[in-house]
């Protein structure tokens, strides 16, 4: 087997873009894992589908391995793991255990690294996870102090920063539920989010930093704090200086001034108590607050970070994210595996562009996450990263977020580092954690997901539940998974629960993704089935037509949607160009072309719109559901979560005759 790229190919059948060596396969964490499965007297694994295989059909015996495999310190574990494991929803895991899992995330020792602070235009920080821990403990003894105990909840309105960090950790050892939201959030969409929540204390900042400008959030924070009054310690952190005072604040210096680092008070808790409030996107709605476990949020992302992405001691982790997204927190586990992990406050493009790439280089990262928007930016603009950056670290890069095609795939290999272990699982918000994974034993084809991720039952259903392969429908998961979410905040009866992941099949979660298995065993995702369109009776994936207009180089961003059109729909994409660019009958013809020699006939627009600026969401995401309620001139249903809701100005239907024209 051969270590470097191979010649990359749109063409996902003809070889795999990179297979790992067999040294490289046969050192892994993943195969050591097969070795202890089969010493603790289970089957002996010879590839990953044997291994896969094995976590769905002894669901029991699989975590426990990953338990003791990943160190979970624990007070006592019990005998039962799976009650219920017929039940989709309803089943439950470990009922019997005890533990905390801050324990597990702070157990390296005191001198290795554990959180690498970068901001823009500043000088990086640096905790060990000593420091780290004294850190917690001082935050924990300040928290309790403020009444915060079992149960309570803490939010968090920061950049990515080491305090942060050191806040969630002091939260889940007390045994409070942490939920973090994003500080470039308007007012009303934060109250959408912390309201719900109610927190009792809540970590702010004075400010951050972003595109070489600063942003103050004292009016903002002020704000918040008169509208969610249960809110009754607020500690700002002094990201941009010492001496921007709020009102209704405590400084956090002086918030841990009374407190000296000592040992960190673990509450010895059930496997599924609460210890994490996630938010959904609330682009079709206001957002959901996602209730998940401590112990399978753990369990799922130390596994990932092990066996799926060969996260081990010693390797430093950077996931690109905002904090308020649940990558961050899957990167936050990775402290679990005695990883470091690096943040970043800043924008991915300054100074220079190629911030999130430099990044990867001058830290020595072994294991990185960038958005695959971020990548076709970069390819867009001719950049060369290998040529200007040395990646000799880098072991594994994911690029996800929205679906990563075969031309991003080649690019990596060619542009960026040709030995790397290229990434692209899919999951969510809902289930903490990927569904479709990635594995360090075996090739990468371009274009396609290696396959199901451990302790996933996944499938592919056409409406009537049956199993589809070669051809695209719902990825649904069979059986049940610790990182289950617990349930939503404020929803008696767990209604709305069990209407996103249960109404179509019954017992069977439907994820909400559009998924197409290969003849690899591999997947690829077409987008969210909520974006499938339906072009002359054939059901299409947008991210098909997103993937085919990457490499356009006078497109910028696109969007595609459906139109309500003379008692049926019609296919509409709008286009944003890039500076210089003008729109006319050549492009478009250029365009329709692409898609028709691309993909089908089918997948051609019946319009191609130019505008001058597309909706996105806060996590980069372009926003169908608000450019289809625009164009139908609905209001579109939670303009909080988006980065620009003034784009929608250019979506006005009075401003759009080719809307209203044949």
């Amino acid at each position: 087997m051969r270590g470097d790229a191979m010649e990359a190919s749109s063409d996902t059948g003809k070889a795999p873009i990179w297979t790992p060596t067999q040294a490289r396969a046969a050192s892994s964490r993943m195969v050591e894992f097969m070795e202890m499965v089969a010493r603790r007297g289970g089957p002996p694994l010879r590839d990953y589908q044997q291994l896969h295989a094995y976590s769905v059909e002894h669901p029991g015996a699989f975590w426990r391995t990953v338990i003791d495999y990943c160190g979970v310190r624990y007070e006592h574990l019990g005998d039962r793991d799976l009650v219920g494991g017929d039940r989709m929803p309803g089943a439950s895991w470990f009922p019997d255990a005890r533990l905390n899992i801050a324990r597990t995330l702070l157990a390296s020792d005191d001198h290795m690294p554990a959180v690498i602070g970068l901001m823009e235009d500043a000088a990086p920080t640096s905790l060990s996870f000593g420091e780290l821990r004294a850190r917690v403990s001082r935050y924990q003894q300040a928290m309790r102090a403020a009444g915060v105990g079992v149960g309570d909840r803490v939010a968090c309105l920061t950049p990515s920063i080491p305090d942060a960090v050191a806040a969630m950790l002091a939260t889940v050892a007390l045994g409070a539920v942490w939920a973090a939201c994003s500080p470039e959030y308007g007012v009303n969409a934060a109250v959408d989010r912390i309201g719900q929540v109610q927190p009792k204390l809540m970590l702010v900042a004075d400010g951050y930093r972003h595109g070489g400008k600063v942003y103050e959030l004292g009016e903002k924070v002020e704000e918040i704090l008169r509208r969610v009054p249960s809110i009754s310690t607020a500690v700002a952190v002094p990201v941009l200086g010492v001496g921007r005072s709020m009102a209704g604040t405590v400084e956090r210096d002086r918030f841990l001034a009374p407190y000296q680092a000592g040992g960190i008070e673990y509450e010895s808790l059930p496997f599924q108590h609460p210890a994490y409030i996630l938010f959904s996107s609330g682009t079709t709605g206001a957002p959901k607050c996602i209730v998940h476990g401590a112990g399978g949020a753990m369990l799922e992302n130390l596994k990932a970070h092990a066996l799926q992405f060969d996260v081990r001691p010693g390797d430093r982790v950077y996931m690109a994210s905002t904090i308020g997204w649940m990558v961050w927190n899957v990167m936050a586990m990775a402290l679990g595996c005695g990883a470091s992990i690096v943040l970043y406050d800043g924008s991915p493009f300054h100074p220079g562009g190629d911030a999130l790439v430099r990044h990867i280089a001058e830290q020595r990262v072994t294991f990185a996450r960038l958005p695959a928007r971020y990548v076709e930016s970069l390819a867009k603009a001719g950049r060369v990263p290998r040529l200007d950056h040395d990646f000799g670290a880098l072991k594994t890069l994911m690029c996800n977020g929205s679906p990563f095609g075969a031309d991003g795939y080649a690019y990596v290999y060619e542009k960026v580092k040709a030995d790397v272990h290229v990434v692209s699982p899919s999951g969510g918000t809902d289930s903490f954690g990927s569904l479709v994974s990635n594995f360090p034993i075996g090739p990468v084809w371009a274009g396609e997901i290696q396959g199901p991720a451990l302790g996933f039952d996944i499938d592919v259903f056409d409406g009537q539940g049956n199993p589809l392969r070669g051809q695209p429908g719902e990825l649904v998961v069979k059986r049940p998974f610790p990182s289950m979410p617990l349930h939503y905040l404020n929803d008696p009866g767990d209604k709305r629960y069990r209407e996103t992941y249960f109404s179509v099949y019954p017992d069977v979660w439907r994820h909400g993704d559009w998924a197409e298995f290969t003849g690899h065993g591999g997947l690829i995702i077409h987008g969210r089935s909520d974006s499938t369109l339906n072009a002359r009776g054939v059901r299409i994936g947008t991210a098909e037509i997103y993937r085919q207009l990457a490499d356009f180089d006078d497109v910028r961003e696109s969007v595609v949607v459906a139109q309500d059109w003379e008692g049926d729909t019609r296919v509409v994409m709008f286009v944003q160009l890039r500076d210089g660019a003008a729109f006319d009958d050549q492009m478009e013809g250029r365009i329709r072309k692409l898609l028709r020699d691309g993909l089908s006939p089918r997948h051609v627009p019946s319009k191609i719109i130019p505008v001058a600026a597309i909706p996105v969401t806060f996590t980069g995401k372009v926003s169908e559901a608000a450019v289809r309620d625009a164009i139908h001139g609905r209001e579109p249903s939670n303009l909080g979560a988006l980065a620009n809701p003034e784009s929608l100005a250019c979506f006005e239907p009075s401003g759009l005759p080719a809307l209203r024209a044949a």
